[in-house]
This record gives structure tokens, C-alpha cells and sequence, in this order.
């Protein structure tokens, strides 16, 4: 077994991964990839205030991250207002722990720019189709990676917060967001109470590919992974149990399937379609 103090890097993939593979990195890079891969999302924070020049410092340092083509189509707001994270915590219903939350980040796709300096320089915006919105919600998401990073160097916890998108027409009114700017995810962001939970991942057979993509097995993985977590990290409950029943052999393909065997966020197209997006 290994020595978790000795080789923690090596002790942490080895808690994620069934197949990790085994470390070959300098001790000083091996200490960065140790603290990336101890990362575990956190929902329980002190009540510790975060001072404005960290935060601004978070931001920075998120918007360093690549963006397609220089564009720079994300933003971040934060909502520093008790009222305002009250709020938008009422707008994602079922995760009371929101509210609790010392600062939540909202990170936007923006496309509005780019339009914004085509209609100053009257020249026609050639691109209004699906891919539009579409890097606009990568930026945002490659942003919001690199604050987790940053946050998570200088002491903080974070959770992401996909809920943010249940009323995304509400938040939009919350935040002012005008055409062309959606609300990709939020974050809760805090000192940690507790360090967080690390959560086993699909083996790197099933997400790792080499030259093409290949599920040769997958069903058999899936099967073995959902034993695994049954064993280590079994669910305190189980999803819509009226519905399907108790299930002895409870996994983490059951709660993944139990928890889309039902409508969510249907109403986010149609919402960016009401932003001003195109998705032919």
C-alpha cells in the first residue's frame, strides 16, 4: 500500500482510480499534481469572510486561462451582497448549504462583446450559428477550472453549482444579463469546515483514449465501478426510490440514470434562444 506521506501523489490517484497509473514526475511537480488531484468538492464552509483583494486575485489569475482565439467570452460576477447570494440560493431549490456560503461566483458565457465591436466597426457578424454560444460556454467553463485551481492553492474550498441554470430567465433578471451573456455555472466558494471527499472516477481505461475513441468492455467497467463505489463510497440514499424501488445493488450508474430518468433545465433552450442564440 502506499505510503500517503511518502508518495501522496501516487496515494491519491491510486483512491480515484482502480487503474491509476503508476507516478514517474521531478518531487516538486509531483507536489502541484498531489494537491490538483486531492481536489473534492466542498459544501460546508466556515463563516470566514474572503477578503475583496483575494477575490480579486482569484479572478485574475481564472482569466489567464486559455480562451478560443483570444477572445476572452467569459465573465464572473461575484456576488459580494448577503441579499443577492440569498437570492439566487432561492433559485436553486434542494441545496439549503448555498446559502451558507461566505461568496458565490457566477461564471457567464459572453458573446455580446464580439457583436458589440462588429456593430461599432459596421462589419457584419458572420458566425450566428450553434458554434457562437458554444464557445462562449467553454471559456467560461475553462475559467471557472482555473478559480477552483487558484482557490484551492490559496486555502479555499469550492463547489460548483450547475443549479444556477434551473430558472436561468430569474437570474438573468437577478444579475442583468443582457442578450448575448448566459449564466454558464455558479460557485460557492469559502474556508473549507472539513477537508473534502475524494471521489473515485471511472477508471482511465473508460476516459482515456489513445489515437480514437473506444468502449470496447464499457459495460463490463461500468459494472465493476459501480461494485467499487458500492463497497467504498455507497450512496446515503438512493434517487426517486417511489418510483424505482429500494435496489440492493445500489451504484453510481443507477443514481446517474435515476437522476436524468426525468426532465431537467428543458426550458434552457428555449431561454437561449430568448438571449439571442442561433443553433443551426
Amino acid at each position: 500500500m502506499t505510503d500517503p506521506k511518502t508518495d501522496p501523489l501516487q496515494h491519491l490517484l491510486n483512491a480515484r482510480f482502480a487503474d491509476a497509473p503508476d507516478v514517474e514526475a521531478p518531487q516538486k511537480s509531483a507536489d502541484r499534481l498531489a494537491r490538483l488531484a486531492a481536489h473534492g468538492s466542498c459544501r460546508s464552509f466556515t463563516t470566514d469572510p474572503i477578503p475583496d483583494a483575494v477575490l480579486q486575485t482569484l479572478c485574475a489569475v481564472a482569466l489567464c486561462a486559455p480562451s478560443k482565439s483570444d477572445l476572452q467570452q467569459r465573465d464572473i460576477i461575484l456576488l459580494k451582497s448577503g441579499q443577492q447570494r440569498t437570492a439566487l440560493a432561492e433559485l436553486v431549490p434542494k441545496q439549503p448549504w448555498i446559502a451558507q456560503a461566505p461568496m458565490i461566483a457566477v461564471f457567464c458565457g459572453n458573446n455580446r462583446r464580439q457583436r458589440l465591436m462588429h456593430d461599432w466597426k459596421n462589419i457584419p457578424f458572420a458566425n450566428d450559428h450553434f458554434d457562437a454560444p458554444f464557445n462562449a460556454a467553454a471559456d467560461a467553463a475553462i475559467a471557472l477550472g482555473a478559480f477552483v485551481t487558484a482557490a484551492e492553492a490559496v486555502g479555499l474550498g469550492c463547489c460548483p453549482i450547475s443549479g444556477v441554470r434551473n430558472r436561468p430567465r430569474a437570474l438573468s433578471e437577478l444579475l442583468a444579463l443582457p442578450p448575448y451573456v448566459f449564466p454558464f455555472a455558479g460557485l460557492a466558494v469559502g474556508v473549507p469546515e472539513a477537508a473534502p471527499a475524494i471521489s473515485q472516477r471511472l477508471p482511465l481505461d473508460v476516459t482515456c483514449h489513445t489515437d480514437r475513441y473506444d468502449e470496447t468492455g464499457l459495460r463490463t467497467q461500468i459494472a465493476q465501478y459501480d461494485a467499487m463505489r458500492r463497497e467504498s463510497q455507497p450512496y446515503p440514499q438512493q434517487r426517486r426510490r417511489a418510483q424505482f424501488a429500494e435496489s440492493a445493488a445500489y451504484g453510481w450508474s443507477d443514481d446517474k440514470v435515476r437522476q436524468y430518468s426525468v426532465p431537467e433545465r428543458e426550458t434552457f433552450g428555449a431561454y437561449m434562444r430568448a438571449q439571442g442564440f442561433k443553433f443551426d
